[in-house]
């Protein structure tokens, strides 16, 4: 259901549309004049929950702000409170309002799968969909955590981690076979019967079954013994010795008291939240991490991991149990929208003693130390874009920086790119790329380049009223790049509302002698060995890697269909020369420029060229 009210807003406005409210639950969004979407909130009863709004003076500063800032709203009557808290998260999590708890860094979690398309099944790490046919296991915190496990397991189980391609191509046995990580089914080291073996202790491996596992094996390698075969005694006792060492590197490593569930816990401080989430699959730890909500200064922390929960498990497996360091508000409301959404019985507790309690200490302990870090973090950073505010006579210090660089070969395989920085930080999220596309544009042409990347950038920014605007422009590049750009966002009126800065690079390029162009103000310089100075020089140098990383990317992908083609002024005519003179692709690539040189109908320029698209 969405109404709408003319000449009001705030107070009046949401007054208003109580008298149309129903007594029913559902969800309600308040947009401001924009329609960009300040809160989302659910409600039991949504004519009481929207009412309490019209008491504006009982509000803290925070909320009033909102609540005068509400030029309209939406509602949506769900059959449930249980539905209206799924919605409620989903939408935050799609919308990012300003004023809800918001979960950031939010991420898909790594697998490992056990490949069945295969007479020899495979053991890979996995993210994404589950499109394989195969068993998958986790997840697991993150792609280290996989990997830590994977070599425990290479050494345990000796499964093969090769691709079908490689399998297939074997002659004899890699070199992981040479260090007793792979049994080397490839070649027939090892039989089918005996690697479905490896594989089935594996899958009990992962699946927790642990004694059962270890009894087997014990029992393996003493009847190995008694047999005098030696060599596999010592191959059984050295699998025990490797799964013992996943369970013995680290505290908190296993549980004796559930096999499955998530361990979570908040530390709050500086007014800024940490939560940690232990995840526990088959009795094991297979990793933590860390996420750091945005949320005011006054939300209780209950809350805040209250609304984590909401959200983090919107996209995620959710375990049969989760243990929690605080009693969350909506608890038993989120158990039943987690039991529906994913078709089990799910039990929220906040454990009081005992294993359970142990692990809640330990995340809480590990969520404080990274908050400190964090804090340091930002306290440094926060310093930082305060002085770069008075460096560029910034009205304050900036929340979005924006850092342009492109990257080409005379011409070919022209990239545009930029990076993105601000109180937390880099934002590799954030991070974006342009294949340069417009035919009118000459071969190396920079400006053309730049002007093409800001209209099409720009053009996005000023349609999408969702998307968060620069206050800072950073371009690597000196006058003529700078007034390109201004050029640009002149015509498409967008100029007013950011702050444009090229840094070039000084005499001889030397780091330490940049200057500084913008609009309306002379040329200028900075003190060299100042933090303001190095921290400008990092973003111009993360942008050009950046920008560089993905055109050579996107050139190796060319040169693997055929390496000659691409490069500038070499026709079919000039690519027969060169494979009749050096016999293959490869040695023309590794042939210095005087030997290019010597090639009928290649010039020293164009000997120069060709070198340079294959060393830079």
């Amino acid at each position: 259901m969405s109404e709408s009210s003319i000449n009001l807003y705030g107070p009046a406005l949401i007054a208003d549309y109580v008298k149309r409210l129903p007594a029913k639950p559902g969800v309600y969004r308040m947009m401001d004049e924009n329609e960009a979407v300040l809160y989302v909130g659910k409600a039991k009863h949504l004519k009481k929950r929207v009412t309490a709004y019209t008491s504006y003076k009982r509000h803290p500063v925070r909320l009033q702000r909102m609540i005068r800032a509400t030029h309209s709203m939406e509602f949506v009557v769900t059959g449930s409170e249980t539905e209206a808290l799924l919605l409620e998260a989903s939408l935050i999590k799609k919308l990012k309002p300003r004023y809800n708890i918001l979960l950031r860094d939010d991420k898909s979690f790594p697998y490992i799968l056990v490949r069945k398309d295969h007479d020899a099944p495979q053991i890979t790490k996995h993210r994404g969909a589950k499109k394989i046919k195969g068993d998958y296991y986790g997840p697991f915190a993150s792609a280290g955590a996989v990997n830590r496990t994977l070599d425990t397991m290479q050494r345990a189980f000796r499964l093969r981690t090769c691709s079908d391609s490689v399998y297939a191509t074997r002659s004899r046995p890699c070199m992981l076979h040479q260090i007793k990580r792979c049994s080397a089914p490839c070649t027939g080291e090892i039989n089918s019967e005996d690697y479905s073996e490896l594989i089935r202790d594996a899958e009990d491996f992962l699946q927790g079954k642990n004694s059962k596992l270890r009894n087997r094996l014990k029992n393996q390698m003493q009847a190995a013994s008694a047999d005098l075969q030696f060599e596999r005694a010592a191959e059984y006792r050295d699998r025990l010795n490797a799964m013992a060492q996943i369970t013995g590197t680290q505290s908190g490593a296993s549980s004796n008291t559930f096999n499955e569930g998530d361990v979570i816990g908040i530390y709050s401080g500086g007014g800024q939240s940490c939560v940690q989430v232990f995840f526990f699959r088959a009795g094991q730890n297979w990793g933590n991490s860390a996420y750091f909500p945005r949320h005011s200064k006054e939300d209780d922390p209950k809350d805040v991991l209250d609304a984590f929960m909401a959200q983090f498990y919107m996209n995620k497996p959710i375990p049969k149990q989760i243990f929690v360091s605080a009693n969350i508000p909506n608890a038993q409301l989120l158990e039943e929208a987690l039991s529906e959404r994913s078709g089990h019985k799910i039990t929220i507790s906040h454990p009081k003693r005992g294993e359970k309690k142990h692990l809640i200490d330990l995340a809480v302990k590990n969520a404080e130390e990274a908050l400190a870090r964090k804090l340091a973090e930002t306290a440094s950073q926060t310093k930082l874009l305060a002085q770069l505010a008075n460096t560029f006579d910034l009205d304050g210090p900036p929340e979005r920086i924006e850092v342009y660089d492109n990257s080409h070969i005379q011409g070919t395989h022209a990239i545009g790119a930029f990076i993105v920085a601000g109180p937390e930080g880099l934002e590799k999220k954030e991070y974006r790329t342009f294949n340069i596309r417009d035919m009118e544009t000459e071969p190396g042409d920079d400006y053309a380049m730049m002007r093409e990347v800001m209209r099409r950038r720009f053009t996005r920014l000023m349609k999408d009223d969702q998307l968060t605007w620069p206050d800072v422009v950073l371009i690597d590049g000196g006058k003529g790049q700078l007034s390109a750009v201004r050029e640009t966002l002149e015509e498409l009126g967008a100029l007013e509302r950011t702050t444009l800065v090229a840094i070039a690079k000084g005499p001889d390029r030397n780091a330490g002698r940049e200057t500084f162009h913008m609009p309306g103000r002379a040329v200028f310089t900075l003190p060299p060995r100042t933090p303001v100075l190095y921290y400008l020089q990092r973003l111009r140098d993360e942008a050009h890697r950046f920008a560089i990383g993905t055109h050579r990317s996107r050139r190796k992908k060319q040169m693997k269909s055929n390496p000659l083609d691409g490069i500038p002024g070499v026709g079919s005519g000039r690519k027969r020369a060169l494979l009749s003179h050096f016999g293959s692709a490869k040695a023309v690539k590794d042939a210095r420029q005087a030997e290019l040189e010597q090639v009928e109908g290649i010039s020293r320029k164009l000997a120069e060229t060709i070198y340079e698209y294959f060393h830079e």
